[in-house]
């Protein structure tokens, strides 16, 4: 037998040399489909079109509307709505040889009948009995306000939206994306839901100013169920009504552009929602028409459906769903919700303590594949296209492109990152920090696959668990956070707080992350309402006025974050080499290392300072600092004198004062 191709991924990481095999057959497996999506519809682009023709359309040649349906296993179809008085029966659909059924209204006939934001379902006959369904690719859903029930919305706006972001690329910000997690009902101060208009006048212009470039946005695709945080998805090609309309959303994305701002959409295929009403599920009366049959298409710990990745119609409805966004909405690319259980039968639920578990039966190479394919198809749309695997098993080659053995995401999240916090911050007194961990944590990953670094993400701010700042500080955010105000909790978790995003953002990877509000120290969690809160909106929304009050000090770590943010842009701090370690004391706990030309010095040390403490920088020359996290803006006690230079001796050491709990960045002066 001839051996296989050793890819690039096998030979830049040696551990893998075992699995050569395993990783050539993913990418022969990834050109066969290849070939064959050539070969059925000539490209990706092409094949992922689906949304063109399934659906409701009107067609210009045959002057009327067209309503596809993909029910291979259903016995009738019956297009309804306000058009036809919602008669379930006067308006059947015709099937063909795929499954695929049809029906066509003469422009003649109905245009007073068909109009705009007309309600529409289709009834379904199937083995499962009778329903009334939500047309699958439907653009727009609406809940009535009286009975709560969802239903399709024809959408057919006089005007279309006028896009003015002909210029904007996403190149930059993908170079070093600084990304900003956001959820648009949640964002505003109110007692309420916000709307996409809300957010584009209220929020962007803060973005803008915190020296972010790109926005992630939440809960876009509709849900039936406020509460899931957009992640039990019952409507793929529909932006949630909740938030506004399309065009909305559409202005929000344009506004974003113009002050370049790139949008990412966090896209849920990694499951669906159960209900038969509102959703997938069952819709041609069978359990496998877009999921897994039985229990393979059960996720229990979500309470959801498992898509078929193997199916190809199924490809083809996710692919066109991911060109749909990017066209029609002209999203930036996309942050992949749940990839480790897709990738895996078992979805994760095991320990990664072995190579051969990236390889071995527990793998969907059906959903490796899709992955790929999704890839793919972001990146033949636009070279500028984002895209991010959350992922937690590590799966090699995870963020390397397909033709070199990988899945072809550009980034992953560093998900084990903010599980480090949470857990020292939990179980470790401050004196029993582990340094050589924490750079170990921070600094562990594959050297040619990027990484989104982030201290924390909605994930640790959701009810049951607690923000950094409610960890560090937790009551006395109630009563302590007056300017002038001496507290020692509230002294100690301002300066930790500001400590673990700088750590973070400049060691941790080649993007970061910050969940909305979490900048500036948001107290409390996220809790949607439910009936367990008495639907409350209380602790579903951002109190920004908090940052805004000069009385109070959460203005002090907002400002840090600018500040922050500001050095690490300016120096391309994130598109630079890995940190290289200078220096590593376990007891007194400081730390020092060197990227993008800045020295980092951190001291986690609880109580000492240290006069005339020598630091070895790589080179010669004049030092100055050009960020103190113990400056008075930042809520410090302003212990170091910023205006002094630092001058190398004869063995490249400075000497420095260097307070507890601090951080300090240096910069060389060019001669």
């Amino acid at each position: 037998m001839k051996d296989p191709i050793i890819l690039p991924l096998v030979q830049d990481e040696s551990w893998l040399e075992g699995h050569s095999q395993d990783i050539y057959k993913r990418y022969q497996r990834y050109h066969s489909a290849i070939k064959e999506i050539v070969s059925f519809s000539g490209s990706i682009l092409e094949f992922s079109k689906a949304h063109e023709y399934y659906g409701i359309h009107f067609e210009k040649l045959r002057n009327g509307w067209v309503y596809r349906e993909w029910a291979p296993l259903a016995h009738n179809l019956f297009f309804m709505g306000d058009f036809n008085y919602w008669n379930r029966y006067s308006h059947p659909m015709k099937r063909n040889y795929r499954g695929d059924w049809e029906i066509f209204l003469p422009f003649d006939e109905y245009k007073d009948k068909i109009r705009h934001e007309g309600k529409v379902k289709v009834h379904v006959e199937a083995d499962n009995g009778a329903y009334d369904r939500i047309p699958a690719y439907i653009r727009r859903v609406e809940q009535d306000s009286e009975n709560h029930d969802f239903a399709g919305q024809l959408w057919f706006p006089e005007e279309n939206f006028m896009w003015t972001d002909k210029n904007f690329s996403a190149k930059s910000n993908k170079a070093q994306p600084i990304i900003y997690e956001c959820h648009i009902g949640m964002a505003q101060e109110k007692e309420g839901v916000g709307t996409y208009v809300e957010f584009a006048e209220n929020i962007l212009p803060r973005i803008k100013d915190g020296g972010y470039n790109t926005i992630q946005m939440m809960a876009i695709m509709e849900h039936p169920y406020y509460g899931s945080f957009g992640y039990h998805v019952s409507n793929f090609f529909s932006p949630t009504s909740r938030f506004g309309t399309p065009e909305e959303l559409k202005y929000l994305i344009n506004k974003a552009h113009e002050m370049g701002i790139a949008v990412i959409m966090d896209i849920v295929h990694s499951h669906a929602v159960k209900n038969i009403n509102e959703g997938l599920n069952e819709f041609d009366g069978s359990d496998h028409q877009y999921f897994h049959p039985g229990p393979k298409g059960y996720h229990e710990g979500w309470d959801s459906k498992l898509f078929d990745y193997g199916k190809f119609e199924v490809k083809q409805f996710l692919l066109s769903n991911i060109l749909y966004w990017m066209e029609e909405f002209h999203f930036d690319g996309f942050r992949f919700d749940g990839v480790t259980s897709i990738l895996y039968h078992h979805h994760g639920h095991t320990d990664f303590d072995k190579v051969e578990k990236y390889f071995d039966e527990g793998v969907d190479k059906d959903a490796v594949l899709y992955m790929q394919l999704a890839n793919t198809l972001i990146h033949e749309y636009s070279e500028n296209q984002i895209s991010i695997a959350e992922e937690v098993s590590g799966m090699p080659g995870l963020s390397r492109p397909p033709e070199e053995g990988g899945i072809g995401f550009d980034f992953r999240l560093a998900m084990g990152i903010p599980d480090f916090w949470i857990k020292t911050l939990k179980h470790k007194p401050d004196e029993h920090w582990d340094m050589f961990e924490m750079w170990h944590e921070l600094t562990n990953r594959p050297k040619k696959e990027k990484t989104i670094a982030y201290a924390e993400s909605h994930d640790q701010a959701l009810v049951g668990d607690k923000s950094i700042a409610f960890w560090l500080m937790d009551k006395e955010m109630y009563f302590s956070m007056a300017v002038g105000q001496t507290n020692l909790v509230v002294d100690r978790g301002i300066a930790l707080h500001k400590l673990i995003r700088l750590i973070t953002i400049s060691l941790g990877g080649e993007g970061y992350l910050n969940f909305i509000g979490n900048e500036f120290g948001h107290p409390e969690w996220v809790d949607f309402p439910r009936e367990g809160n008495n639907w409350s909106y209380q602790y579903a929304r951002r109190q920004w006025s908090l940052a805004d009050n000069k009385d109070l000090k959460y203005k002090f770590l907002s400002q840090w974050d600018k500040q922050m943010i500001k050095l690490i842009d300016d120096t391309k701090t994130l598109k630079s080499a890995h940190a290289k370690q200078l220096f590593l004391d376990p007891e007194k706990k400081i730390l020092v290392y060197e990227r993008a030309d800045l020295i980092f010095v951190f001291s986690f040390n609880i109580s000492h300072s240290y006069f005339g403490y020598e630091i070895t920088v790589p080179e010669a020359g004049e030092y100055s600092i050009v960020l103190n996290s113990d400056d008075n803006d930042f809520g410090g006690f302003k212990r170091i004198d910023t205006s002094i230079s630092y001058w190398t001796d004869d063995d490249n050491k400075i000497q420095i004062y260097l307070p507890n709990r601090t951080a300090l960045v240096f910069k060389r002066l060019k001669s």
